[in-house]
């Protein structure tokens, strides 16, 4: 071989180099945009998505004594058709009066652990880190930032139905 052959070969080489290196930073580029658009849909999409609030039934008029405070459960609003049991819900109902009722949420607005009624000493207990919230929904001790929330409830004929949304857990910092 002679000088002139080398001369000749050293662009086709440059150009198939150039050739792959383009390719594998092309397919590296898809590769990497493919993985990219589940995971910032999962980022965004609650951000667009809108909350949904439904109204769900949680019992009958007469299951609810004056003055009593009752676990109810029912399904959550943004339930998908696969979660099962983690579809359900829970709050706390309180019939203040005849026709009066306050609906808490079960979850404290601690860390979200859930909450129980001792109805001796007319508190909500969250046992996981010691929050204490009174009658009301207000906080009486403990760590929690903020009032257990309410949900909106109605009587529709002989029905009870409570306004759901997602389970409201209003700050999740330690």
């Amino acid at each position: 071989m002679n000088e002139d052959d080398d001369l000749i070969k050293e662009p086709e080489n440059e150009k198939r180099r150039t050739f792959l290196i383009k390719l594998s930073l092309g397919l590296s580029f898809l590769s990497a945009a493919v993985a990219g658009v589940p995971v910032l849909a999962a980022i965004f999409a609650p951000l667009i998505e809108s909350t949904p609030k439904l109204w769900r039934k949680v019992g009958e008029l007469d299951s609810f004594p004056v003055g009593t405070t009752n676990l109810v459960t029912f399904e959550n609003a943004s339930a998908e058709k696969w979660a099962g049991i983690n579809a359900s819900s829970a709050a706390w109902l309180r019939r203040d009066a005849t026709d009066k009722f306050t609906a808490f949420s079960a979850n404290c607005t601690h860390l979200g652990c859930p909450v129980r009624w001792e109805a001796d000493a007319h508190l909500f207990m969250c046992p996981c880190h010691g929050g204490v919230y009174y009658k009301d929904g207000s906080v009486a001790a403990g760590p929690p930032p903020k009032p257990l929330v309410q949900y909106p409830v109605r009587i529709n004929k002989t029905a009870i139905e409570i306004q759901t949304s997602p389970i409201p857990i209003t700050n999740i910092s330690a």
